[in-house]
């Protein structure tokens, strides 16, 4: 994955990482946004709890001489946000982060804003859970655009910290236990949620979202079977990686039951063969949304997001496709910090799109998905089901006296994506294909 590696993300309260410098919050959005994008009613709590999910392979440490893997416990951090009693004067989190700079060079610190508060009072009870799993070595900090807003739209989103091994330094087959550990931490994570949070969530009423490696995740959690004959699954050490294969005697612990809604974006695990060959991605029964740039140099688009929509036939499902955008379509804006050098710029920032703009646009659309999916609203498909594919032809003669900035109604004769203002919907493509019928008895 191209430079996913965060390293000791810590969350704390702190002064603005540049003097005199205004930081936005990324999850509050612009006036461009289209209309589901922005905070929803609730205040925004946040804490954190650990999970420690016993006898874990240790695949990143294998015997060198014998390739055997110890066992041992695995500890799992979650950073939850959920709907909150915010009082005056509460909130307003820092998040503080390190990623990797350029080699040779130390890593770089960075500070971004947040705007939840610290261990509020819980409001509500039976929010649907979203389960987050971030991008290679990334961590949840990075992504709150999404996890702080989401949780104000009456959503309870509790995001894991994994623990992945360094591409830089280590052996591919070490690499590649984050293939076994991100579809277990998440089924484990997801039974330890369902049953510690109480009356505050829906305990059958759960998404999964991931971005990259995350997104392969959440595929593989969500339903997805992993080819046992790929070359990968063989490759890493001792076999582990077969036993949650299909078929393995370990499939079910790679898989969270009842999934409601899967979100994926820029998800990896394509390429000429995909690790769940020609029948695993049929597996997914769940409604889906990938979101992908076409130009993902990371991953891929041909063979990953485009080809899983293709694959995923079992599925009601959408493909929101951004043209001419690269992988990096999922974290906050660059804070202040690491706008010094482009290399530190791309770890968040897409070449071509605008960050904070690709973002509003994802809300606009998990939103829609979610409330369709988790909470019934029928009434927001409609936003997802667009007149045409390609944004570009869309087009709406508004009324005289409609005020600049207006979001596009819907309907008859108009044909510019529902939510999106006058030449504000450009460069992208939604599309969607049904589930399979289900085929009949003999």
């Amino acid at each position: 994955m191209k430079r996913n590696i965060l390293l000791g993300l810590m969350l704390g309260l702190a002064a603005p990482a540049v003097a005199g410098q205004v930081q936005k919050v990324p999850a509050i959005v612009g006036i461009d946004a289209p209309e589901l994008a922005p905070m929803g009613a609730a205040g925004v709590g946040f804490r954190s709890v650990t999970f420690v999910h016993k006898d874990q392979p240790d695949l990143e440490h294998p015997v060198a001489t014998s390739g055997a893997v110890a066992l041992r416990d695995r500890t799992l951090k979650v950073d939850i946000w959920y709907p909150a009693s915010v009082g005056k004067g509460q909130g307003g989190m820092t998040y503080r982060g390190t990623l990797w700079g350029e080699p040779p060079l130390a890593p770089v610190a960075f500070t971004q804003p947040g705007l939840a508060a610290l261990n509020a009072k819980p409001v509500g009870r039976g929010h649907p859970l979203i389960i987050l799993s971030h991008g290679y070595s990334n961590a949840p900090a990075v992504m709150t655009w999404l996890t702080e807003n989401l949780a104000s739209k009456g959503y309870v989103v509790a995001a894991i910290h994994h623990v992945d091994p360094n591409p830089y330094v280590v052996a591919p087959a070490i690499r590649l236990a984050a293939n076994y550990n991100r579809p277990v931490d998440i089924s484990f994570v997801a039974a330890q949620l369902r049953a510690t949070l109480g009356s505050q969530i829906d305990p059958e009423n759960v998404a999964l979202i991931g971005y990259s490696q995350g997104g392969y995740g959440v595929l593989t959690a969500g339903g997805a079977s992993l080819d046992p004959a790929h070359p990968y699954v063989n490759y890493l050490t001792s076999g582990w990686l077969k036993q949650i294969a299909r078929g393995g005697v370990g499939a079910s612990t790679a898989k969270v039951p009842g999934v409601k809604a899967i979100v994926a974006l820029a998800p990896a695990g394509g390429g000429e063969n995909s690790v769940w060959g020609k029948e695993g991605l049929a597996e997914i029964k769940a409604p889906m949304l990938l979101i992908a740039g076409d130009q993902d140099p990371t991953v891929g688009y041909e063979q990953a997001a485009k080809s899983f929509f293709a694959q995923t036939v079992n599925s009601d499902r959408y493909l929101l496709t951004y043209r001419q955008a690269g992988h990096s379509i999922a974290l906050n804006p660059a804070p202040a910090d690491m706008r010094g050098t482009l290399w530190d710029m791309d770890w968040f920032e897409d070449p071509i799109w605008r960050q904070d703009r690709i973002n509003a646009i994802n809300l606009h659309f998990i939103t829609a998905f979610l409330h369709v999916h988790l909470r019934g609203a029928s009434e927001k498909r409609s936003y997802l089901d667009v007149p045409v594919e390609d944004s570009d032809a869309g087009t709406w003669k508004a009324p005289a006296g409609t005020r600049w900035g207006a979001y596009s109604p819907g309907g008859p004769d108009v044909t510019l994506w529902k939510g999106f203002q006058q030449r504000h919907a450009r460069g992208m493509t939604l599309q969607h294909l049904p589930a399979a019928a289900p085929q009949k008895a003999e």
